[in-house]
């Protein structure tokens, strides 16, 4: 038998990588963080214990890159889902939606998740953050930014915020006033992207695209000019 060729070999790695990251999401959301073991992840995935430590440094850096994918994958789902869209506002709006989502259908992973961040360790550098960082500019530089460097890391701020107040045991706000506050900061109509059944929440805008298009990080000039009639 001949050897595999390197190209077959990085392959085979990619495939193994993604069942280790799948089987963490998966473990975590059931089991929680604690509960589970990296032993518990590598028979899931189907692979050798040592492969995990060979990949990963460590639990956490683990499931920072498997919950990463896990938002990358949702996010570019939302952003290509038919009928696919060029026009930025949607985009955005697709966006939100997607990362509101996961913390609403994945509570216990988004909430680890997030615990995670804030400890000393912050975010993993890894290509799942990577990726999951290229589809967030690209959305910022469809909507219309100026700044995208700017723009960027304010929307990924907002969406960080958003997860933990829908998260934030004994004190979560309701997922569709965050969505709202969201919608209005960037000119979106609440019809756009994937609403929630019930219509927007009462005393807040429901502004139509043509209405509200204003950059990220810069006044909404629609807002003001109601506010000074």
């Amino acid at each position: 038998m001949s050897p595999r060729s390197p190209s077959v070999n990085e392959e085979l790695r990619r495939k193994s990588r993604e069942r280790i990251l799948q089987a963490t999401v998966e473990l975590v959301d059931t089991r929680g963080y604690e509960a589970t073991t990296l032993g518990d992840i590598a028979e899931r995935a189907g692979s050798a214990r040592g492969l995990i430590s060979y990949y990963f440094p460590g639990k956490r850096q683990l499931l920072q890159s498997a919950v990463h994918r896990l938002m990358h994958l949702t996010l570019e789902g939302a952003l290509e889902r038919p009928p696919r869209t060029d026009d930025g506002h949607e985009r955005m709006a697709r966006a939100i939606d997607a990362i509101l989502g996961l913390a609403a259908e994945r509570p216990t992973l988004m909430r680890t998740h997030m615990a995670g961040i804030l400890q000393a360790e912050g975010f993993v550098q890894c290509p799942e953050q990577q990726r999951l960082a290229f589809l967030l500019r690209d959305t910022v530089t469809r909507y219309g930014s100026e700044d995208v460097d700017t723009d960027y890391p304010l929307l990924r701020a907002l969406l960080m915020g958003a997860v933990v107040a829908v998260l934030l045991p004994g004190a979560q706000m309701p997922l569709a006033r965050l969505r709202s506050e969201l919608f209005h900061r960037y000119g979106l109509d609440w019809e756009a992207g994937a609403p929630p059944d019930g219509g927007p929440p009462d005393g807040t805008p429901s502004l139509r695209p043509s209405a509200g298009r204003h950059v990220p990080g810069r006044p909404d000039r629609s807002v003001q000019s109601s506010k000074s009639k």
